[in-house]
């Protein structure tokens, strides 16, 4: 269970989250707070795991938290003021959310707090294995309920989109969406099998079809190759002849 705090100067508005905690089966509520030195006080003594943090507060800010608490929870702004964004992220806020907050844009943001703070699912491993044992050729990702994992074989990847809260994972048949980061999911595949193109693609080494210019062709699918991962991609292209 993730041990939440809801900070609001407002109560109203910290006990909204408070019943998006008590809804969200991963989730414990700690309790709510409207003196953000209380739940800095407990942050520091380790008892929480995440915050959903106001930003325009008295005496201490959201983005005068973030900067004492130094990354001891994750953190999720909670706030009416799109403005605090990028200095949010900058601070490695996990998510921001604009109020008034839904409950469905609430719970995805909850999602990429689980995903940061379990261990990635990994095959089975069998108690004895062979010094020369292969590597998994397959992965398998989060499905939409708990407890729920799709397992796709590596060769059927396309390729991979990164969106803004999620990934689409394209193979020859369908269409698979988890919510994962796209850098997530860069880490665990094998690099020799996948390259990342751009900051929203991954493509299946072995599916491309052709490249032109800035432009990688997937069957009928063409990707833009970003300016950032374009020598890399390049370099990776010719190391493979």
């Amino acid at each position: 269970m993730i041990r939440c705090l809801a900070v609001d100067d407002e109560a109203y508005a910290s006990e909204i989250i408070a019943t998006y905690i008590k809804k969200t089966p991963f989730l414990e509520l700690l309790g709510t707070t409207t003196n953000a030195f209380e739940a800095l006080n407990l942050v520091q003594e380790g008892k929480v795991d995440l915050v959903f943090l106001d930003i325009q507060m008295p005496e201490l800010t959201g983005i005068q938290f973030l900067k004492i608490c130094g990354g001891k929870c994750k953190v999720i702004l909670t706030t009416a003021y799109p403005e605090y964004a990028l200095e949010g992220f900058e601070l490695d806020v996990v998510d921001y959310l604009l109020k008034p907050v839904s409950y469905e844009r609430f719970y995805k943001a909850a999602l990429k707090v689980q995903q940061l703070l379990s261990p990635p699912a990994v095959a089975p491993v069998q108690a004895e294995v062979p010094a020369q044992a292969s590597t998994p050729d397959f992965i398998f990702i989060k499905g939409d309920t708990k407890n729920k994992f799709i397992k796709i074989k590596y060769s059927d990847i396309l390729y991979i989109e990164g969106l803004k809260n999620y990934v689409s994972i394209f193979t020859g048949e369908q269409r698979l969406i988890t919510y994962q980061t796209l850098r997530e999911l860069e880490n665990i595949l094998p690099k020799q099998s996948f390259y990342r193109i751009h900051k929203s693609y991954i493509v299946g080494a072995s599916h491309i079809k052709m490249i032109d210019g800035n432009t990688v062709f997937i069957k009928d699918q063409a990707l833009p190759i970003g300016e950032t991962y374009r020598d890399e991609f390049f370099k990776m292209i010719r190391e493979s002849n």
